[in-house]
């Protein structure tokens, strides 16, 4: 008979590294979770994995020479990242924008949030195992890349906007191919719903997990979806108009249990507001000049400056500090992931280690954003 272990050895609580090479993580993030049994009590997001210092790069280059190194940061928000730059600089240096200009940056922001809308519908359902979605959420990005790949030469990383305008027009066959995409998109919203929405095994895999309430969502900072799910229909669109956005009529979409099927469902009804934004910017576009009178170097004048845009995943907000060179003294991002990724430290203990790609996934991160 063997000896019993004595009461002092026995470990009644484990440790379970999920990541930082987990394929559901999306990116070098760490998860380092502490379980009993399947149930978490205590999660740690660990990140710093792809940190490449792009604050501190900007003190090294010329404003302009920054511009690219914004959509490094949120590769699926990279138009929203330019245009939130530029737009900080044209408000410290007092630069006028055409307004045709700012109706080319709205509709091509508005695309990019489609389009990072879609890949996380894609792939979260990939997570949870459903391939379909992933391959006709992927099939109808390829419409919004082909577009703005027309105009900005790129299909990802983009460096669209310029101080003062945008690089290129955009022509009537961009025009065209956006109005067929919006007529495409909104045919196939029945089908995501019949695939996904009314599945009976997503929606109990979702109803009732990972609970984000009102006020753990403000304490934390979240923003965007995250925040609007939980029932705060903050949207800095409206709470802090910018560019052209007060000149268009749309919604903004919000849930109340916080949950992550609430989190799905504002994401799917941002698509169709979007859709909303971009018909209306396409419908007034104005005729003139796509780009205004900058300077080849922007030297604004000393002191500081924030501006604050909606990216896909939130609050989007450049703090840059000035000593009247042409390179920033100091360059701060302020970036939606990163609060909205600490909030699962509260959101994740008391549920089961299944449902953590589930939860995790609803949250949409992008790792590189939060290390920058």
């Amino acid at each position: 008979m063997a000896t019993p272990l004595p009461e002092s050895v026995i470990e009644q609580t484990y440790y379970l590294n999920m990541g930082p090479q987990h394929p559901s993580t999306h990116g070098v993030l760490r998860l380092f979770l502490k379980l009993d049994g399947e149930y978490i009590i205590e999660a740690d997001p660990v990140v710093g994995y792809g940190h490449r210092g792009h604050e501190k790069m900007a003190e090294s280059h010329f404003y302009e020479q920054f511009l690219p190194n914004t959509s490094r940061m949120d590769y699926l928000s990279g138009l929203i990242y330019n245009h939130g730059y530029v737009a900080a600089l044209e408000k410290m240096a007092g630069i006028e924008v055409p307004p045709r200009a700012e109706y080319i940056r709205v509709i091509c922001a508005e695309l990019n949030r489609v389009c990072s809308h879609l890949l996380w519908f894609g792939t979260y359902l990939l997570d949870l195992g459903g391939i379909t979605p992933f391959l006709y959420a992927f099939d109808d990005r390829e419409q919004i890349m082909d577009a703005l790949d027309r105009i900005t030469g790129s299909r990802l990383t983009y460096c669209y906007c310029r101080v003062g305008g945008v690089a290129r027009d955009v022509d009537a066959e961009f025009v065209r191919a956006i109005r067929a995409f919006i007529e495409r998109l909104r045919s196939r919203f029945e089908d995501y719903h019949t695939l996904v929405t009314k599945n009976v095994i997503f929606i109990h895999r979702t109803r009732g997990v990972g609970v984000i309430d009102r006020d753990t969502a403000l304490r934390f900072g979240c923003s965007g979806p995250v925040l609007r799910a939980s029932g705060v229909p903050y949207d800095i669109r409206r709470a802090e108009p910018y560019s052209v956005y007060p000149r268009f009529e749309f919604d903004i979409p919000t849930g109340t249990a916080g949950d992550v099927l609430a989190r799905y469902t504002v994401r799917l009804q941002e698509m169709e507001q979007s859709l909303r934004i971009v018909e209306q910017a396409l419908e007034g576009l104005p005729e003139g000049p796509f780009k205004g009178r900058a300077p080849r170097k922007v030297h604004p004048p000393k002191g500081d400056c924030y501006f604050a845009v909606e990216s896909a995943r939130g609050a989007l907000g450049y703090y840059i500090v000035s000593d009247g060179t042409c390179y920033p003294y100091r360059l701060k991002v302020r970036v939606p992931s990163f609060g909205n990724l600490q909030v699962l430290t509260e959101v994740l203990p008391g549920t089961l280690v299944a449902d953590t790609v589930a939860i995790l996934g609803s949250v949409d991160i992008v790792v590189p954003e939060v290390d920058r």
